[in-house]
């Protein structure tokens, strides 16, 4: 280990028994002569420890929800933050936005996990295994994982809205541009990321979904993962491939301003009780007092000047 600068600190009693992670990012901090890790992550120095206590437990609800993110996520705060409100009539088609394509290999799939905030499915990506392709994209994408956002009733739970009309949940497909060699990085860059967003309403049942539902099963409480594999998300597509792209951000703390968006114009139709299967998720970890898993929704943040444009007419 590199010799510690002699104005660093010394080791507390309290440094060196807390986890591991966190001990040994503070040695590395001191070490580079940092007096104070980037925000969020892990190893702050001594005043600041409180704070990232708090940065992790950013939540939905009243104390930790959206409203209070950009007071502990700098990015939050920022001009191109997601979702946003649609309104179509002021969205032109751009004629040169081309259209999109996957090349989903259902072996990448690997687990499904909950984590107390969404559900996620995890897929291979160290390689150009599961690729998008096309729309407004400057090359290929790899998918990293898919999850959802979902309101406690039907009649809401969508991220984006569309002419004030709220779905009740809302499927994004996360992909990162491999130029950048890794996610990390790509998470850094205007056009890192590109997420295909679908909004789910109520209808018929889709056979499709209850394949990801039926294995909620075995990650009903926080913390939970399981194996979920042989399965390619493409079968969850509407048939209309027909999209509005604009530049924005993750809708979760840290909300890095890194997302190409391609937001679907059809929604997925899903019935009402496939719905409520989702909603059966808990929030709260095995030992803890039952807490239902819903509102995992960010509401539209402002468009400022951006532009959204639309690939039909």
């Amino acid at each position: 280990m590199p010799p510690q600068s002699s104005l660093a600190p010394r080791p507390t009693l309290a440094d060196l028994i807390r986890p591991c992670s966190v001990q040994e990012s503070c040695i590395k901090a001191r070490a580079r002569g940092d007096s104070a890790p980037p925000l969020g992550r892990e190893g702050r120095s001594r005043p600041e420890r409180r704070k990232a206590t708090m940065a992790k437990e950013w939540g939905y609800a009243s104390h930790n929800g959206p409203d209070h993110w950009p007071e502990l996520f700098p990015f939050a705060k920022g001009d191109n933050q997601s979702p946003i409100e649609l309104h179509t009539k002021d969205i032109k088609h751009d004629p040169s936005l081309q259209p999109w394509s996957v090349s989903y290999d259902a072996g990448s799939a690997k687990t499904i996990l909950n984590n107390g905030k969404t559900c996620r499915v995890v897929f291979d990506d160290t390689y150009d295994r599961s690729m998008l392709r096309g729309g407004p994209l400057p090359g290929p994408y790899r998918l990293r994982q898919f999850h959802l956002h979902w309101g406690s009733s039907d009649d809401h739970g969508s991220e984006h809205t569309v002419d004030g009309v709220k779905y009740a949940a809302e499927l994004h497909l996360v992909h990162w541009n491999p130029k950048y060699n890794t996610f990390k990085e790509a998470l850094k860059q205007r056009d890192g990321i590109a997420v295909v967003g679908i909004f789910l309403k109520i209808g018929r049942e889709k056979g499709e979904f209850q394949i990801f539902l039926d294995a909620l099963e075995k990650i009903k409480t926080k913390g939970k993962e399981a194996p979920f594999t042989k399965f390619d998300p493409s079968c969850l597509f509407p048939a209309c491939r027909d999209y509005w792209t604009y530049h924005g951000s993750f809708t979760t703390p840290p909300c890095e301003e890194c997302i190409v968006w391609l937001l679907l114009k059809e929604p997925m139709t899903v019935s009402s009780d496939q719905m409520a299967k989702l909603r059966s998720l808990l929030s709260s970890a095995e030992n803890e007092p039952p807490v239902p898993l819903v509102g995992n929704w960010r509401p539209p943040q402002p468009i400022n000047n951006r532009v959204v444009r639309a690939s039909f007419k």
